[in-house]
Parts: C-alpha cells; structure tokens; sequence
C-alpha cells in the first residue's frame, strides 16, 4: 500500500510501500490484549509481602490453659485469628512475568502497526533530525503537524539534536526501530515513522 512521506515542515517529500504483510493484517485485539498484559507483567516489582505466622513478633507460649478454661485451644498469639498474628495466605515476593512465545510477539507488534494504519494514525516522516536541540522550534513545528500524543520511532540510532528538544514536550515519546513495542504503540494517539524505521520494523518482522 502507499503512504505519503512528509518532512517535519509538513511538506510531501515523497511517497513510499508499506508491506501488507506488515502494515495491513486484521487488527486482533485478543493478541493486542495478550502482548500488554506480557509487557506490564514483566514492570511489575512484585515486592508486596506481609509477615506470616512464623514471621509475626510475639511469645510462642500458651495464651492459657489447654483444658479447664471453656474457651476453644489455641497454640499461640501468632496465629492469623488472634489479634496482632501473622497473615494467612498473605502476598509474597514474586516476579510476576510470564512467557509468550515469539511468534504471538510479532504477530501482535504487526497487529498494533497495523491498526494505526487502519485508523488512519499512521505518519511516515523522511527523517527526524534537528538543526538545534531548541524546544521552542520543534514545538512549532509539531503544533503545525497537528499530532497530539506521539510516539515517533527512528531507524537504529536517535537524532541527538533532535531527541533533546523533544525531550521537554508533554506526549511525544521518541524510540529506536529495536525498541518498537505494542504497549507504547497502542499508548499514544499518533505513530510517526521514519523511513528508516519503516525499512528495519519490515526486515525486522517479516
């Protein structure tokens, strides 16, 4: 399929292909839903805990007598019924991370470019490069563009100029082609794509 390639003064430089196998696959929002939870299980810390019963401060001796008392046995003040006791099948340290093979990975990365191209979010830029690291003039020109929330991948290497004066925009994220992912794609409200990001995600996924 065509798109048309902009520069980032929002005049057409050109246009180029996108692969269909690519850019133009159904949009399956089971393997979408799949890839997210995969991707923010894997930030979770999974440093909750709470003491148990051999973890709680406290006497292990008898509270009273075993007999005689009318009140039911109880071993010690530590148990998780008794005021101040440990937590029974409390949260524990753990990784929360799971696995999920390769190929739904790609799928779903293919799946998420494409339904910013079937949503029509999809922008091809010739490059993303800046003359000076200024805010200032980036913001203009983004205002011009009209993105809103953006995420803008680049080929292997990011612009230094141009990562710096995007760096104090609210909403405009800026990744490498290798860092491409379903979760910051589906995040932001517009894809923009370099021509060279567009050549590396195809080599990359096909």
């Amino acid at each position: 399929m065509k798109c048309d390639v902009i520069s980032l003064a929002n005049k057409k430089t050109g246009s180029i292909d996108l692969d269909e196998s690519v850019f133009g696959l159904e949009v399956r929002k089971d393997l979408l839903a799949r890839a997210v939870n995969w991707q923010l299980a894997k930030r979770r810390s999974g440093n909750h805990k709470v003491k148990a019963r051999s973890e709680v401060t406290g006497s292990t001796a008898k509270p009273f007598n075993q007999k005689g008392g009318g009140r039911a046995r109880q071993g010690d003040r530590k148990a998780p019924h008794m005021r101040s006791g440990g937590t029974a099948f409390g949260p524990l340290v753990r990784s929360h991370a799971h696995n999920l093979t390769k190929k739904v990975r790609r799928l779903a990365l293919k799946t998420a470019l494409s339904s910013k191209q079937a949503e029509g979010r999809l922008i091809v830029i010739d490059e993303a490069k800046s003359t000076s690291p200024k805010t200032a003039e980036l913001s203009q020109q983004l205002a011009k563009l009209g993105w809103g929330r953006a995420l803008v991948i680049d080929g292997a290497e990011l612009d230094r100029n141009f990562t710096l004066a995007a760096g104090n925009i609210i909403g405009l994220d800026i990744l490498p082609s290798v860092g491409a992912n379903v979760y910051d794609i589906l995040n932001r409200e517009t894809l923009v794509l370099t021509k060279d990001a567009v050549e590396m995600l195809v080599e990359r996924l096909k």
